[in-house]
């Protein structure tokens, strides 16, 4: 049965990487039908809007989106789209699977951590003030009792799907004392619900010298927003960059996968994009879909490719571009 699917190309390099993915569903026969609708500043300069109604009618139809990188013009008062799309679908779990490569040159080889980041609070919830007379802005963090419970369940859940055994908390509670607690007190309640999975916390700052110190001794990471918007690039770091990894963007109803990086406008139209990043996501989106079979063998084949630094793109080393990267996917397909 054909599954629809919303497909946001983005700006950049955006309809480069996604024809990546497109090419590679093609070739494995996935059944998912494309409803093709941009964001951003393509759909700003075409349509006069960064987020058209016809997309948030399409996700909300098809209720799962595969998104290409976004750009946000800058100094012209435009909110971040990609803030935008979580508020409007309320989706509050941003998830990023950090591994190790096998053939990709890090500093690690031993990362295999998931974090979960709340997506929708903290200071991005953008409750800002500004006093002209002082030339002074505050910024609130809220951080809510539900927003907390639901952020924490969903990595305990995903702990116990995926057989992780364990889930750290972060947070900055020796300072934020209110914010700090209500997280924690969220980790206390929902863990007495997984009694198999051990819990343990720690403080942001000491997690950042954790995880470039004793990366392997992590499994699932939850925390807030602004902290896992941080913790999540440095995960990236650990295994070769954001080029690399995968991103999720999932709420009760509707789901979002992405590229995390950005758009590089500058090496657009080139070649030289490295597509890993969304057809990792789009992975996660089989997953969700429960297309397992299409995902592994992606997956495999991806792998594979990127096991050999001859076929990889020029960020890796390699000499390919980015559809001769594709094609050495699709020919490692089994």
């Amino acid at each position: 049965m054909q599954k629809e699917v919303t497909l946001i190309a983005g700006d950049g390099i955006g309809p480069e990487i996604i024809i990546s993915v497109k090419e590679i569903f093609t070739a494995l026969g996935v059944p998912i039908t494309w409803e093709e609708i941009n964001a951003g500043i393509a759909s700003l300069d075409s349509g006069g809007e960064l987020i058209p109604q016809s997309l948030i009618d399409s996700v909300n139809k098809n209720k799962v989106a595969l998104k290409g990188p976004i750009t946000t013009p800058v100094g012209k008062g435009f909110k971040s789209v990609n803030v935008q799309l979580r508020h409007i679908f309320d989706l509050y779990q941003n998830i990023r699977p950090c591994k190790s490569t096998p053939g990709v040159i890090s500093k690690f080889d031993n990362v295999d951590t998931v974090l979960f980041r709340e997506n929708t609070e903290g200071l991005y919830a953008g409750l800002e003030l500004y006093d002209d007379r002082l030339e002074m802005a505050d910024s609130i963090a809220r951080v809510t009792k539900k927003g907390s419970l639901r952020i924490v369940r969903a990595a305990f859940e995903y702990a116990r799907k995926f057989g992780r055994e364990k889930v750290t908390i972060v947070h900055k509670a020796n300072i934020l004392k209110w914010i700090g607690k209500i997280f924690l007190d969220a980790g206390d309640e929902v863990a007495k619900d997984y009694p198999e999975i051990e819990v343990n916390d720690r403080i942001i700052d000491n997690m950042c010298m954790q995880l470039v110190i004793r990366p392997e001794d992590y499994d699932v990471i939850v925390t807030t927003n602004l902290f896992g918007d941080i913790l999540s690039d440095l995960c990236a770091g650990l295994v070769g960059g954001l080029g690399l990894v995968a991103g999720a963007n999932i709420g009760d109803k509707v789901a979002i996968f992405e590229a995390v990086h950005g758009s590089a406008p500058d090496i657009a139209g080139q070649g030289l994009a490295n597509p890993t990043a969304i057809i990792r996501s789009s992975i996660l989106m089989l997953k969700h879909l429960k297309l397992n079979s299409f995902a592994e063998a992606i997956d495999l084949a991806l792998n594979k490719t990127l096991a050999d630094p001859q076929l990889c793109t020029a960020d890796l080393g390699g000499a390919s571009d980015t559809q001769q990267f594709t094609k050495s996917i699709i020919s490692n397909i089994n």
